[in-house]
């Protein structure tokens, strides 16, 4: 406020005029900066006031700045609210320079090729030798022969609708776990022992069958694949099973049942075996809700006309007041319709926020929500401190427990003194992390134990305060079951 002061002062505009009524120059100076041209900023605070020449860098410049400067994620995320990306008007968006793109194949340079799914390049390559001529493809065939086996392993694992060009920060967990694997059957390799974490992770089951044919291939090639899955199919498939359970946390972590399906199956103590046999199921609802509704016409929100990706000027309505399930095979258009027209329209219509949602020409009904979230799989918390206590909202009354303890009244200590995030408490030896890093300089850095506290986040004084005999720190070491149980008793 005080820098824009100054510049109305300089430029001779209020800052309470409409952005609208500021001439064109005023609002690039705002936007761009001033150039060459000092300022005289005025700044003050309750005792002194400051004066500082300088040119003025414009909002834009300073977002720019601080994006190239800083290395925190939360800072860059909160930055990039204000950044759209566009088409680079030299290259088109296809990142290679003019002379790149003039080799052409078949009418077609690298960039327009690299556009293409996963399906579409490997039809293209599988067409190419006949349209080549006898000389070149006596040159090409040993290229080809390598880009269709490569575009075919990738297409086998259920990647056919993903772009040769897609980013890769773009990609989810499972999407690169079978870029990984698609990449291994490449290679060729035999006597290796590969590891899959629920590979089958958000694929519909037309794309699991090939999934699962090409884990068959890789064992066959004479390799060990171990895969840790809760998909019916592969648990069917597969050679051997082990069962772990009998439940979760410290209820768990027993070898259950082991062998074959049928060994799995005849053991009454595995829970998998009992939904596989049929013996447990998971009960099917009687009856649908109907949904919210406005006389005798439902409640919904339609979606009219959205192109965005693969999308065909689709239109539909979601229900109100009911669970809609948006199902189809991988590249359908699911994601695109749900995450990047539907929520990011109505997010930036109800939640003023600034990501551009994909083509659509409308999206009706919003009247009847009051807002829009997005549940999906990122980091909790605005910090890498953040734990599930602190972001549902938990620790919060068990700070305010500790500080009404009697020990911790007559010491005066408040709330505030059983956060690790703040001063006082916590142990500042690791400032409340329980670890200390150790830069390495051209190794990863290294993360040990705090020699101080020993990982309890906090100081000698504020661990002496207990309930039950457990210190705050040991609060925070339970699994949720355990801390329910120990306060039970806590109005």
């Amino acid at each position: 406020a005080q820098t824009l002061k100054s510049l109305g002062k300089h430029y001779k505009f209020r800052t309470s005029y409409p952005w609208q009524k500021l001439s064109q120059k005023i609002q690039d100076v705002i936007l761009y900066g001033s150039g060459s041209e000092i300022i005289e900023m005025i700044y003050s605070d309750d005792r002194k006031e400051y004066r500082v020449e300088k040119p003025f860098e414009g909002v834009i410049g300073n977002i720019e700045r601080r994006w190239r400067e800083t290395d925190s994620n939360m800072i860059r995320e909160e930055l990039g609210k204000y950044q759209s990306a566009s088409e680079c008007e030299v290259c088109e968006g296809y990142r290679l320079k003019k002379e790149a793109l003039v080799v052409r194949v078949n009418d077609h340079h690298i960039g327009q090729i690299t556009d293409f799914s996963i399906a579409e390049s490997y039809a293209w390559f599988k067409d190419l030798p006949g349209r080549l001529n006898d000389k070149e493809n006596d040159i090409a065939s040993r290229v080809l022969k390598e880009i269709t086996e490569r575009l075919g392993f990738l297409n086998n694992v259920g990647l056919n609708y993903l772009n040769l060009s897609r980013k890769s920060g773009s990609l989810s967990g499972g999407e690169s776990q079978r870029i990984r694997l698609a990449s291994q059957i490449g290679s060729g390799l035999t006597g290796v022992l590969y590891v899959l974490d629920e590979p089958s992770i958000g694929l519909h089951q037309r794309d699991n069958d090939r999934l699962m044919e090409t884990l068959f291939n890789l064992r066959d090639m004479g390799n060990t694949v171990l895969v840790v899955e809760h998909d019916e199919d592969a648990i069917r498939g597969a050679d051997h099973i082990i069962d772990m359970g009998p439940g979760a946390g410290e209820h768990g972590g027993e070898v259950v049942a082991e062998g074959r399906l049928q060994d799995i199956l005849d053991n009454e103590d595995s829970l998998t075996g009992q939904y596989l046999s049929g013996v447990k199921s998971i009960a099917v609802p009687a009856s649908r809700r109907k949904g919210h509704m406005a006389g005798k016409k439902r409640k919904e929100i339609v979606i009219q006309g959205a192109t965005g990706n693969n999308l065909n000027d689709v239109t539909t309505a979601i229900p109100l007041g009911t669970m809609t399930g948006i199902t189809g095979v991988s590249g359908s258009g699911k994601s695109t319709l749900t995450i990047d027209t539907l929520y990011r329209g109505v997010a930036r219509k109800l939640n003023n926020n600034r990501n551009i949602p994909a083509p659509h020409k409308a999206i009706s009904g919003l009247e009847f929500i009051d807002k829009v979230v997005d549940i999906d799989q990122s980091p909790i918390g605005r910090t890498p401190r953040s734990n599930p206590a602190t972001y549902t909202g938990a620790f919060t009354p068990i700070r305010d427990w500790f500080a009404g303890l009697p020990e911790a009244k007559a010491r005066g200590y408040k709330p505030g003194r059983f956060s690790f995030n703040v001063k006082g408490g916590r142990c500042e030896a690791c400032q409340g992390d329980g670890l200390i890093k150790i830069e390495m300089h051209f190794l990863p850095d290294v993360y040990v134990q705090c020699d101080v506290c020993m990982g309890k986040r906090y100081n000698r004084e504020t661990l002496e305060i207990k309930f039950k005999g457990k210190s705050i720190s040991d609060i925070l070491d339970m699994t949720v079951e355990e801390a329910a149980a120990f306060f039970a008793a806590v109005p």
